[in-house]
């Protein structure tokens, strides 16, 4: 096993090109933004965009640092909770019009990428969802449930076509997401700070929040350096806590997910998979996997309680590989990390406020690029204009996560679910 370094390949290939510049002295402001991940990010643009220049963000350490900066990089569609419970629990048109705001997220991601010019390796080549199994209803079912009540399209792919673009036996049949993409994520939202910095926000790096309270009508914001007098603050920090607001920390359980980055590997990456679009499979715990420059393979998956280790990470991911495309298993891993997502037990965003200008906006669920783009717009209209669209999510509120027993809940969870997927692969194979 390769020694891999602790630094991603997000790290090493979106270097920093500008120093931070931490928070200083005493401000008066209309908006304190913690947390500079893309919840973050996408409200304070939005803001900006709406006129509200007088906007601060504040990240404790470094744009991206968290799960915006670590993940796979797919953009598409919907939420960590599945299309058929989000029927299920609202109603085919409250559904629909939920859905709705994630596909116009993908829009207006490309569009913005577009606007500020923003270099983060965009590939328009949509996302194949590949059948581990060989019952075909799982595939069969999301097609006819998306088109029925959500007007989406996805395209099926028997499996000698399949074959045509990974060659692995793997898989059976699969789903073709023709609008969806892939990208650099650190990269992009670097192009978020630096758009957003270019509308008027001021974006401070390296300056963790120490203490929130309330301060007549509006909030104090205390960091080492500095301090905001707020009228409104939004905590969007995702599965890094930061500690401000018991409530809004309790609501959601870190969650650690796996990323590696294979050495470059040339004609024999695209004699494994022939295809610039992005992969993932049909089991709970799922392998997703994309191309990328130089010809190297973006591998990801597993769900844990635990961050590990790069070598740890490589362990386990090395070995998921070899059972897809083991004609790829001796490839080099030159990097491999752990992130932590933040999840909510209803699998939905949590996106709200107090009344008081205390706004959130936090649990992704691994969903993160299309919803928080949702969330930043929501909560920008909200504060800037006033607008009440944020309460179509207030029915996912911030339902307690019993931590630190909400760990050992959510592993049995897994575990149970990932000995499911294996009991029918072991039935498929008798």
């Amino acid at each position: 096993m390769s020694q891999v370094p602790a630094q991603s390949y997000y790290q090493a290939t979106a270097p920093v090109t500008r120093q931070p510049e931490p928070l200083e002295g005493r401000h008066e402001v209309q908006v304190a933004v913690v947390g500079g991940g893309f919840a973050g990010l996408n409200t304070a643009l939005g803001l900006a965009e709406r006129g509200m220049r007088d906007v601060r963000l504040l990240e404790a350490e470094r744009i991206g640092h968290g799960a915006s900066g670590r993940n796979g990089g797919f953009v598409f569609a919907g939420y960590s909770l599945g299309e058929a419970a989000l029927v299920r629990q609202l109603g085919a048109e409250r559904a629909r019009s939920l859905f709705a705001r994630t596909v116009d997220a993908v829009q207006r991601i490309r569009e913005r990428v577009a606007a500020y010019a923003i270099d983060c390796d965009l590939v328009h080549a949509g996302v194949l969802w590949a059948n581990w199994f060989r019952d075909p209803r799982v595939l069969r079912e999301r097609q006819h449930l998306l088109q029925e009540h959500f007007g989406i399209r996805w395209e099926w792919l028997p499996q000698a076509q399949l074959r045509e673009h990974l060659h692995t036996s793997r898989y059976s049949d699969a789903l073709f997401e023709r609008h969806a993409m892939h990208l650099h994520p650190l990269k992009y939202a670097q192009g978020l700070a630096q758009a957003a910095r270019g509308q008027g926000v001021h974006v401070h790096e390296d300056s963790a929040v120490l203490d929130l309270q309330r301060d007549g009508h509006g909030w104090r914001v205390r960091t080492h350096g500095g301090e905001l007098h707020a009228r409104h603050v939004v905590l969007a920090c995702g599965g890094y806590l930061a500690g401000l607001e018991p409530r809004v920390d309790r609501a959601v359980l870190p969650i650690a997910t796996y990323v590696m980055v294979t050495e470059p590997l040339g004609e024999r990456l695209h004699q494994a998979i022939a295809t610039d679009s992005a992969v993932y499979d049909t089991r709970f715990a799922f392998d997703y996997y994309r191309k990328l420059a130089e010809g190297r393979l973006l591998w990801g998956g597993r769900i844990s309680v635990r961050n590990r280790s790069p070598q740890d990470v490589e362990r386990l991911l090395r070995r998921d590989l070899a059972r897809v495309y083991p004609q790829l298993a001796d490839a080099r891993v030159d990097y491999a990390w752990s992130g932590l997502m933040s999840y909510a037990r209803h699998q939905m965003p949590q996106v709200g406020g107090d009344g008081q200008g205390l706004w959130w906006a936090q649990a992704f669920g691994g969903h993160g690029l299309a919803p928080t783009a949702v969330a930043g717009e929501l909560l920008a209209e909200a504060i800037a204009e006033g607008a009440s669209d944020w309460r179509a999510l207030e029915r996912f509120g911030l339902v307690s996560a019993w931590r630190p027993l909400g760990y050992l809940a959510a592993q049995a969870s897994y575990s149970w679910l990932q000995a499911r997927d294996a009991w029918k692969e072991w039935r498929e194979r008798r």
